[in-house]
C-alpha cells in the first residue's frame, strides 16, 4: 500500500514531511486491481463485519501490558509485546482459501519504510522482535488474534484497518475512531531500548504518579509531592500533542534518544512556543506563580486546550511536566536535585567570583551563578550511539539554560560518561559535567588590571545530588552515580579526562596563587522562621604565634534560588584582634525588617563574608545561603476511606506575618482521589486563620495523597500535603 502526493517539496522528496500524529488521511476501502466483472459482487467474498480490542481497563490487554490505570477507553499497549483482537466476518474463516491481514497506519502520509504504514500479515508462528498476527481461535465467524508489535515501533496513536484479500483486489474497512489503538515504549519488553529488569523500578519510574521534588538548601532539604498525573484522562493525548507541536517527524518517535531530546526543548517555551514559560524575577501577574502548581495534569491540559504555552515555571516545573510526559509514554523516568549547582557561561569549569581589593564582590565582572538547587530529568534508554558501558541513566534538563544545537534544551547525557569525564559524548555532556563539578574560585581584581587567586574551593559545587527512594517519599543520595568522591585517584583521573577533551581550561587568571593563610574563618546562621529575627556567628581560628587584626565585611542579600541576587538588604562591617594561636567568635543579629520587605517567593538568603589580615593582605571570603522556614497549609479529612464513598477535606492556614495577606490562592489537587481545585481569598488578617471544605469521591485505592498549596502578594511557597490509605470498596 503505497498513497502518491501530487505535491512535490524540496525537488527530491516527493512525500511531504509526516509530522503529526493527529493529521490524517483515510485509506481507500477499497483497492481494485482492473475492472469487477458483471455479475460478480465484492460482498460475496469475505468480508468484516467487527472487529473487539477487548479494551476495558480489566481486560487481559491492559492489564498484562500494564495500561489499565490510563482513564482512556480506546486500546493502550506496549511494543514488542503480544495483545489480542477478534474479528467478525460475514462467514465463517477458511485459512486455506481466505487471506486477510491487520493493518497500522499512522500520521497523514503512511510509507512502510519509515514504519509509519504496517502491514500485519497472519502467520502460524510470531517472531520475537517482528510484527506479526497468529490465529489463537476460531469460533462460528469469529476469528481471535494474537497480534505482536516490534519492539522499535513508531510510539503513537495508530489508525486500525483489517484488509482482506480477492481475486479483484483489497476490500478494508473503513475508517472507525473506536479501533484507535496507542503503541508506547516496553520497559518490561528486553528488545526495547528502554528496557528496565528491576520490577520495584518499573513500578516507581513508569507507573508511580506521585513523586517528591527535593528544594531548598543542602543544610535545610525541604520537599514537597507532585502529582505527575500521567494516566489522567486527557494527558497521554497531551504528550503527542507535544511532539506534534514540534513538528518531530513520525519515523523518529519510537527512538527514546531523540523522543527525550525533543520534550527536552518543548517543555519550555523559550524559542518554539512549548509547554511552560520560565519566569524567574519575582512577577507573575499574567499567570500563576511557579509555587503555586501541585502537579503537571492543569499544566498539559491547558497547553493542550489553548495551544498556547502556560505561565509561569521554575526548574522543579519543568522537571515535574517532562517526568510527566515521559512516563506516560513509558519511558522511565525520575526528577534529580543538585545541590549548589553550577550555571557557568563560558563552560570553563571553574565558577569565577571577583572581588574588589578590599574584599567586596565585584558585581560587574562576576557573570557565573550557583543556584541553591537545580532539578532535571533521568531517563533509562540504552545508547546505541554511543559505546558500550554509557547506557543506562540518561541526564536531560528541560529549563531554558543554555543553547544546544540551536534550541534551549539538554541532554540525553550519559551519567556514566559525566562520573568518567567522558564528555566528548553527546548530548551536552559538558553543560551537565560543569554542574556537578566545577570549582569556585576567589579572584581578586587589582585596580591595575591584574587578577590574583586568592581561593579555590574544588568541592562545594555539586555537594549532594538526591532523587526519590524507590516505594517511599524519603530521599536517595545518588551524589557517587555522577562524581567520585574529592579526592580519590578515580576523581583525579575523570578531571584528566575532562581536560583532555578540553572541557575543564586552566585557571584563567594572571599572576599567581597567594600563600596559604596563617588564619581560618567560617560561619554559621541560625535556622530561622519567616518574619523572625536570626543571628550569623562568625568564627576566626588564628593558627599561627602571631597576633593579627582583621577588618570584615558581611553582605547580606535576598536572592532568586539560581543564586542570583535581587537586593542587599544588609552590609556591616568590623573588626577582630586576634590574639596567637586562639579562637573568636562575632555575632551579627539579623532583623525581620531588614529582609521581609523584598523577601522573594522561595524566602531565600545569601550571606557573604570576606575578611582581610592587615598584617599579611591576606583575604578570606566565605559564602552561604539559607532557606527560611514558611509556615504550612494544614489539610484535614473526615469521612470513609473507601472507593466510591463520599470524604470531605479541610484546607487551613494561619497567617504568621504582621501584615495582611492579599489576593491569596489556595490550590487543592489529590491524584485518584479528586481532581484539581483551587480557591481565592481576598485577604487574611495577620494571626487570623482561613479554611476551606469540599466533598470528593476517591476512585483510586492504595496509598494516595492530598496536596495543598498558597500564594498570595506577599507570600508564596506555602505548601501542605497529606497521606490518604484508601480501601478498595468491599464487593458485594
Amino acid at each position: 500500500m503505497s498513497e502518491t502526493s501530487t505535491i512535490t517539496f524540496g525537488g527530491r522528496r516527493s512525500v511531504p514531511p509526516n509530522n503529526s500524529n493527529a493529521l490524517e488521511d483515510d485509506l481507500p476501502t477499497m483497492e481494485l486491481q482492473g475492472l469487477v466483472p458483471r455479475g460478480v459482487s465484492l460482498q460475496d467474498y469475505l468480508n468484516v463485519t467487527s472487529v473487539h480490542l477487548f479494551k476495558e481497563k480489566w481486560d487481559t490487554n491492559k492489564v498484562d501490558h500494564h495500561t489499565d490505570k490510563y482513564e482512556n477507553n480506546k486500546l493502550i499497549v506496549r511494543r514488542g509485546q503480544t495483545f489480542y483482537i477478534q474479528v467478525d466476518f460475514n462467514r465463517p474463516y477458511d485459512p486455506r482459501r481466505d487471506l486477510f491481514r491487520v493493518e497500522y497506519v499512522i500520521g497523514r502520509y503512511p510509507q512502510e519504510n519509515k514504519g509509519t504504514y504496517i502491514p500485519v500479515p497472519v502467520v502460524s508462528e510470531l517472531q520475537r522482535g517482528k510484527w506479526g498476527a497468529k490465529v489463537v481461535m476460531r469460533e462460528d465467524r469469529s476469528v481471535r488474534l494474537a497480534v505482536q508489535s516490534s519492539p522499535e515501533c513508531i510510539v503513537g496513536k495508530f489508525r486500525m484497518y483489517v484488509a482482506v484479500w480477492t481475486p479483484y483486489g483489497i476490500i478494508r474497512t473503513s475508517r472507525n475512531p473506536e479501533t484507535d489503538t496507542y503503541i508506547l515504549f516496553n520497559p518490561w519488553c528486553e528488545e526495547d531500548a528502554v528496557y528496565l529488569d528491576d520490577e520495584r523500578e518499573r513500578e516507581e519510574y513508569v507507573l508511580n504518579d506521585i513523586g517528591v521534588i527535593f528544594h531548598g538548601d543542602v543544610k535545610d532539604i525541604k520537599n514537597r509531592s507532585w502529582n505527575y498525573g500521567q494516566f489522567e484522562d486527557g494527558i497521554l493525548d497531551a504528550c503527542l500533542y507535544v511532539m506534534d507541536k514540534a513538528k518531530m517527524d513520525l519515523s523518529g518517535r519510537g527512538n527514546p534518544i531523540k523522543v527525550s531530546r525533543v520534550g527536552s526543548a518543548m517543555v519550555n517555551a523559550k524559542d518554539d512556543e512549548g509547554v511552560i514559560v520560565g519566569s524567574w524575577d519575582n512577577v507573575y501577574a499574567y499567570g500563576i506563580p511557579p509555587s503555586a502548581w501541585t502537579g503537571s495534569v492543569d499544566i498539559l491540559l491547558e497547553y493542550r486546550s489553548s495551544e498556547k504555552p502556560v505561565r509561569y515555571g521554575q526548574c522543579w516545573v519543568f522537571a515535574g511536566v517532562f517526568n510527566t510526559f515521559l512516563r506516560c509514554l513509558g519511558i522511565p523516568a525520575r526528577i534529580v536535585t543538585n545541590y549548589f549547582s553550577a550555571h557557568d557561561n563560558n563552560a570553563n569549569l571553574q565558577m569565577d567570583i571577583f572581588l574588589e581589593e578590599d574584599g567586596n564582590v565585584n558585581s560587574k565582572l562576576t557573570k557565573d551563578s550557583v543556584w541553591n538547587y537545580h532539578c532535571w530529568n533521568e531517563a533509562w534508554m540504552t545508547r546505541p550511539d554511543l559505546p558500550v558501558g554509557f547506557g543506562g541513566w540518561q541526564a536531560v534538563d528541560s529549563t531554558p539554560q543554555e543553547n544546544s544545537d540551536g534550541m534551549y534544551r539538554c541532554g540525553p547525557a550519559s551519567v556514566q560518561a559525566i562520573k568518567h569525564g567522558h564528555v566528548c559524548f553527546q548530548f551536552d555532556a559538558p553543560f551537565v559535567f560543569a554542574e556537578v563539578n566545577s570549582d569556585l574560585i576567589y579572584i581578586t581584581a587589582k585596580k591595575d588590571g591584574t587578577h590574583i587567586v586568592e581561593a579555590v574551593d574544588s568541592t562545594h559545587i555539586g555537594k549532594l545530588i538526591v532523587t526519590k527512594k524507590i516505594g517511599g517519599d524519603g530521599m536517595q543520595d545518588i551524589t557517587d552515580s555522577y562524581k567520585f568522591q574529592e579526592g580519590q585517584e578515580e576523581e583525579r583521573l575523570a578531571l584528566e579526562t575532562a581536560l583532555m577533551y578540553g572541557v575543564k581550561k586552566p585557571l584563567n587568571t594572571e599572576g599567581v596563587f597567594k600563600p596559604q593563610s596563617d588564619v581560618d574563618m567560617d560561619f554559621e546562621v541560625e535556622n530561622a522562621v519567616l518574619g523572625k529575627d536570626f543571628k550569623i556567628t562568625i568564627t576566626f581560628q588564628n593558627n599561627s604565634s602571631n597576633l593579627y587584626n582583621i577588618s570584615a565585611y558581611l553582605s547580606a542579600n535576598i536572592t532568586f534560588y539560581t543564586g542570583v541576587a535581587k537586593a542587599e538588604f544588609k552590609k556591616e562591617t568590623f573588626d577582630v584582634m586576634l590574639n596567637p594561636l586562639s579562637f573568636k567568635k562575632e555575632q551579627v543579629l539579623v532583623r525581620a525588617g531588614e529582609y521581609m520587605g523584598q523577601l522573594l517567593e522561595q524566602a531565600s538568603l545569601h550571606f557573604f563574608i570576606t575578611a582581610r589580615v592587615n598584617e599579611t593582605n591576606n583575604v578570606l571570603a566565605k559564602q552561604k545561603s539559607m532557606v527560611l522556614t514558611i509556615p504550612k497549609v494544614i489539610i484535614k479529612v473526615r469521612g470513609p476511606k473507601v472507593v466510591g464513598s463520599d470524604m470531605v477535606v479541610t484546607v487551613e492556614f494561619t497567617n504568621p506575618l504582621k501584615e495582611i495577606l492579599k489576593n491569596i490562592w489556595i490550590y487543592l489537587d489529590g491524584p485518584g482521589l479528586m481532581k484539581p481545585m483551587r480557591k481565592m481569598f481576598r485577604e487574611i488578617q495577620p494571626n487570623a486563620t482561613v479554611q476551606w471544605e469540599e466533598v470528593f469521591r476517591p476512585w483510586v485505592s492504595g496509598p494516595r495523597k492530598l496536596m495543598a498549596s498558597l500564594t498570595s502578594d506577599t507570600l508564596r511557597h506555602v505548601y501542605g500535603e497529606l497521606d490518604v490509605e484508601i480501601q478498595r470498596r468491599p464487593s458485594v
